[in-house]
């Protein structure tokens, strides 16, 4: 991990700047996969799944035995764990839900907004070395709440042709039923387009590898919905004298062992502070099972020594980071400098991996800088907003010649007389 000293502004959008790979051998692999399953459904999907995943399947479809099955394989322990998040989860997502209010914003003229689910989602759920079933809580608890009527779930099998038990746990806990062995940049193909057996999707949700992602910016392109850009994980941490290094060095290998291209970033005004962290880093990345990944991810990342807690704002509201954290004394003051970031956490206790799991927040963030104009995924995005107006006879007369005269200066003689003929009559 870089330690860089009080560096100019000029030189922020260096400083600030996310790993870059090559992404044009990239693009062009996932766009033949796109176009084959586009072009040939299920056959291609099952030729993908026996070249990338080592393991040939008949059928796609998850049985109603391999889900009995999977909860057998699952500990009290971990059921009980689950159970603790997604009663958070849906605690803290049933309370975005909106009343709807009828505005007269004219006497005569009532206008309101309701709130209807999109009715089939797609929910995309690593597997391999890290299935993450808690993602399956994340965008199934929402998507469970708002009422969309199909959700679906595309996982990876392994050799055996099987899906993590936990994952099939969690997504029959949350009420899905259709569960799908595909992975890749072949499953956001199948949810985009539509295959014999997988049903196509109006939005599509998830993280992924490299080439889910791709495969996701590419579908997006040609109109299908998508939660977000999404990128390598990342968080940063402002820290000051009063925070406990060997905590905030624990939270920075948290997104460290995502993968060799994440990102951390540690800002604090206080050298020894930095010094201190990185020291308890140097410790504690021996230990992790993932030690190689984690420092592939930490040659990526940079340690900023900055003048004053003005400064620090100025620098973590420029980078927009995925995760935020705030390791300060007067940290609920501080927090209102907040202007970009995917979500927040305040204080020495408050890790990054509560977010990630049971403290009852979404994890599903925008990267890569994205947090200036994106939300992390929340009940309204399963969702979209409907405006209804209802106009009487006395509004019409109260805003018709308004409309008339706007509507002429604008060239738009039959949007005119669609007022007209109705304040003649």
């Amino acid at each position: 991990m870089k330690t860089i000293k009080y560096p100019l502004r000029s030189d922020w959008s260096e400083l600030i700047k996310r790993p870059i790979f090559d992404n044009a051998s990239l693009e062009s692999a996932v766009k033949a996969v796109l176009l084959d399953v586009k072009q040939n459904g299920d056959v291609a999907i099952k030729k993908y799944t026996k070249q990338f995943d080592k393991v040939e399947l008949e059928k796609l479809l998850v049985t109603e035995e391999e889900f009995i099955e999977a909860e057998k394989n699952v500990s009290d322990n971990l059921k009980n764990a689950i159970h603790l998040a997604k009663l958070n989860i849906e605690k803290f997502h049933i309370t975005q839900k909106e009343d709807i209010k009828v505005v007269e914003t004219t006497d005569g003229v009532l206008c309101w907004r309701k709130s209807v689910a999109i009715e089939k989602v797609g929910l995309y759920i690593p597997g391999g070395s890290a299935p993450l079933f808690s993602t399956v809580l994340m965008l199934g608890i929402p998507a469970a709440l708002a009422g969309c009527k199909e959700v679906l779930l595309c996982s990876p099998p392994d050799i055996n042709g099987k899906i993590n038990p936990a994952i099939l746990y969690t997504a029959k806990l949350v009420g899905i039923t259709k569960v799908f062995k595909v992975g890749g940049a072949q499953a956001i193909a199948a949810m985009a387009y539509g295959t014999e057996t997988i049903s196509k999707a109006y939005k599509i949700f998830g993280p992924g590898n490299q080439y889910v992602t791709c495969a996701k910016q590419l579908v997006s392109s040609e109109g299908i919905a998508i939660d977000m850009p999404a990128g390598p994980s990342e968080v940063a941490t402002l820290a000051d004298e009063t925070c406990v290094p060997a905590f905030v060095a624990a939270d920075l290998l948290s997104q460290a062992e995502h993968g060799a291209d994440s990102q951390v970033i540690l800002v604090s005004t206080d050298e020894k502070v930095i010094e201190d962290v990185i020291t308890e880093l140097n410790k504690q990345v021996e230990l992790l099972p993932r030690k190689a990944i984690a420092i592939k991810a930490l040659e990526n990342s940079k340690a900023v020594l900055v003048k004053d807690t003005d400064e620090a704002f100025d620098l973590l509201n420029e980078y927009a980071p995925e995760h935020l954290i705030i390791a300060c004394k007067d940290e609920e003051v501080l927090a209102e400098k907040v202007i970009n970031a995917g979500s927040v956490f305040l204080g020495n206790y408050s890790c990054e991996s509560a977010g990630d799991y049971a403290s009852g927040t979404n994890h599903t963030l925008p990267t890569n800088g994205n947090a200036k104009a994106y939300s992390g995924v929340s009940l309204d995005s399963f969702m979209k907003k409907i405006t209804f107006q209802k106009i009487s006879e006395r509004g019409i007369n109260i805003i018709g010649k308004a409309i008339e005269i706007m509507a002429e200066a604008e060239g738009l003689s039959a949007h005119k007389n669609s007022v007209s003929i109705r304040l003649k009559k």
